[in-house]
């Protein structure tokens, strides 16, 4: 073991996830800088370190430091001192304004700041609102020291470390020591498996009562992320052995399912009959997921027996006025949904693309503008609420916001005792809608509104937990109206065309890409996932733009899955480079090995209540400032600042997941399908996919790839008992007429 001390003069490599590092050292009494790898927590240029390790040398790079143990120590250096102060360690200090500390104070700096902050006024350029920030950063950095230096050792990143000291914050380290799972239950991106690397470490049995609960949450959490509300006991039991089992520990299945029946007790677990005709066939839930699913249930009943006393006459002459004036032709199917929608509480509008469903909602809006109701519309997402208010010519809002979030108590101010105030509201792309977020709704609508539920139940179903549209269906309890009639000038566009064929099960007709496409909707042969990536640059490079489109703002590419080379992560790297090079002018940044430029396209990947930014809004990068540590990014007309202990809640977004589109669409959609992904291939992925296109879309891939995609309907089977139980809640109070 040999010792090491010098200067971090650049980052060759950093991840925030693991904290593996390659830096270049500026090490005394040397001219060539010295190469270091290993494992470190916190890491930035200008800090001086003491490094502990060996010597060895790399085939392909020459010598190298591996460390195996360090610790900082002040930069005793001019340079290293502007280096350490301008590194980002500090809120409020970029390079520049390092430069002039140093320069005013010169070996004292780190003293001065330490002990005499206030004269950092005497420097020209900071002003004394500045100096409070410096000062405010400078102590929580500080502590923040203590929190990192204790995690460094289990591979916890710089970011992780800033959340558990916000979240925590002298508390942290006594937290840590007695219960590491709670992490995973309390700090965003720290998970079981994090958690439990650090149990590890501090020498927390495999068997700890802890590690096993923590587990069994963790394998319901893991059970939502797939759409389940709630998993079957011998699924929840199999699970968490597996999860548990490690080399030297395999868990006693009875001693899960004795844990379980302990969790239920003290009501940190949830349990419930599965159906009155499976007696003994339990489902365990979180407690919150049980919760919502009984309110909405029971909330939907409520509304439902509420029913509608109306003149259908008067509402069948209004719509021979509206279609007399318009000149446009409403079908049978469209008119009786017109109808329902005057007569009925809820009402469920569905139906796949050129069916009507569009020009169905607008006349129904009109009819209730008629009849003097006052209405709110809402979506999901931000672009699927701008569309609709487009559709309609009336403001629409994310339901979100029509919910009217309170970040401060971290709850909607709209709710059973504050409803919406609207008489009829109208969600669009209510295929969204997943089970809390529907909870949310129901019960902010009072008893005397009307709802109309628009949506396709071909689609995939929500990202987040439940089958809401689809449970209202099955549940026969709720009145539908299918529209099915593809009208003629939809029959003009392939896009539409196709995704009706492959709900049906038969391939879709594609035109060859050409410079000269006749059709809207084309297809690229390329056998291999690494043809794929070529074609999808060419296409980006040549064709779409020579069609008109412009690149950096009308084209997606919508992948099945994140990983391998036609994944959102490696297309997101080789799309950045082609449509958002570098360049002098465009601040960039690199976060857990992904860099970020000024007019990068990102999306959010959790909801952020405090921003009020939600999962799947996609924006672009604005500004980023060195010297406040902050990225603006923005979201159609809104600027969102994030601080960079939150970066980790965004990523590019030149491709994205199918999943991840739901309720948009754009202008051009490229669509890479191959065997790699055969897991998620399915009809409804394919459908989802292609329903984003608005002008043209462009599948790239082998036919037997896309075959396979329309072939493999997928059991969307979700553990959800919302169906059933609005079938009880209903016989309870009667139905409704």
């Amino acid at each position: 073991m040999e010792s090491l001390q010098g200067v971090v003069e650049r980052l060759t490599y950093h991840s925030e996830a693991s904290g593996y590092t390659v830096a270049r050292l500026k090490a005394p009494r040397t001219s060539e800088l010295v190469t270091i790898v290993g494992s470190f927590a916190n890491i930035q240029a200008g800090q001086t370190l003491h490094l502990q390790g060996t010597w060895c040398d790399h085939p392909k790079f020459g010598a190298q430091f591996q460390v195996t143990q360090y610790r900082e120590t002040k930069p005793a250096t001019i340079t290293g001192i502007e280096k350490y102060l301008g590194s980002g360690l500090i809120k409020g200090v970029g390079p520049i304004t390092a430069q002039r500390i140093v320069a005013h104070f010169g070996l004292e700096t780190l003293e001065i700041i330490e002990h005499q902050i206030e004269r950092l006024s005497e420097v020209p350029g900071i002003a004394q609102k500045r100096v409070k920030l410096i000062q405010t950063a400078w102590v929580s950095q500080k502590a923040i020291k203590e929190v990192m230096l204790f995690l460094q050792c289990h591979g916890v990143s710089t970011t992780y470390a800033v959340k558990i000291y916000k979240h925590y914050g002298d508390e942290a380290i006594a937290t840590v020591s007695h219960n590491p799972y709670q992490l995973a239950t309390d700090v965003y991106g720290i998970g079981f498996v994090t958690a439990d690397a650090i149990a590890r470490n501090l020498g927390i049995e495999p068997g700890s009562e802890f590690r096993y609960r923590c587990g069994i949450l963790h394998v319901l959490s893991e059970a939502s992320e797939e759409g389940h509300c709630f998993l079957p006991e011998a699924d929840l039991v199999e699970r968490v052995v597996k999860r548990l089992e490690i080399e030297e520990h395999h868990p006693n299945p009875d001693r899960v399912v004795s844990l379980m029946h302990q969790m239920v007790q003290d009501c940190t677990l949830a349990k419930t009959e599965i159906s009155p005709e499976q007696p003994g066939q339990f489902a365990y839930y979180a407690p919150s997921f049980l919760a919502a699913e009984q309110k909405l249930a029971d909330r939907l009943q409520e509304l439902l027996k509420h029913p509608l006393a109306i003149d259908l006459l008067r509402v069948q002459r209004w719509i021979d006025r509206f279609v007399g004036k318009t000149g446009i032709h409403l079908s049978t199917q469209q008119r009786h949904a017109v109808e329902m929608a005057a007569q009925q509480r809820i009402l469920i509008l569905t139906g796949g693309p050129g069916c009507g469903k569009t020009f169905t909602t607008r006349t129904i809006v009109a009819l209730w503008k008629a009849m003097g109701k006052s209405i709110a519309l809402a979506a999901p997402t931000g672009r699927a609420a701008q569309r609709l208010g487009e559709i309609t010519g009336q403001e629409a809002k994310t339901i979100h916001r029509l919910l009217e979030f309170e970040p401060k108590t971290m709850k909607f101010k709209r709710d059973l005792d504050n409803a919406i105030p609207a008489e009829a509201i109208v969600i669009d792309e209510a295929s969204m809608l997943d089970l809390f977020l529907a909870n949310s709704l129901i019960k902010a609508i009072s008893l005397d509104t009307q709802l109309l539920l628009v949506g396709d139940t071909d689609q995939l179903p929500s990202v987040g937990p439940g089958a809401v549209l689809q449970d209202l269906i099955t549940s026969q309890q709720v009145p539908v109206v299918r529209l099915t009639q593809v009208f003629r000038q939809a029959q003009a566009s392939q896009i539409v065309c196709n995704a009706h064929r492959i709900n049906q099960g038969k391939l879709p007709y594609l035109e060859v890409v050409s410079d000269v496409p006749e059709s809207d909707c084309l297809g690229l042969d390329a056998p291999e996932p690494e043809n794929g990536v070529q074609a999808i640059q060419e296409l980006i490079g040549g064709l779409i733009p020579d069609l008109g489109f412009d690149v950096a703002k009308d084209v997606q590419v919508l992948c099945p899955m994140t990983r391998g080379e036609v994944g959102t992560r490696n297309l997101n790297t080789v799309l950045q480079a082609l449509i958002n090079p570098p360049s002098n002018e465009k601040s960039q940044l690199v976060r857990g090995g992904m860099t970020l430029r000024v007019g990068d396209r990102v999306i959010q990947k959790v909801n952020d209540y405090n921003r009020e930014v939600f999962n799947g809004d996609l924006g672009i990068i604005g500004a980023m400032d060195a010297e406040e540590q902050t990225v603006t990014i923005d979201f159609g007309e809104r600027s969102v600042i994030y601080d960079d202990a939150d970066l980790n809640e965004i990523t590019l977004a030149w491709a994205v997941t199918v999943h991840k589109s739901q309720g948009s669409e754009y202008p051009v959609v490229i669509l890479p399908i191959y065997m790699q992904h055969y897991l998620m291939l399915s009809r409804n992925l394919l459908y989802t996919g292609l329903t984003r296109a608005k002008q043209l879309a462009i599948l790239v891939g082998p036919q037997k790839a896309i075959s396979l995609a329309v072939r493999q309907v997928k059991d969307q089977q979700r553990y959800t008992l919302l169906s059933q139980r609005l079938k009880m809640a209903g016989a309870t109070m009667g139905s409704h007429p």
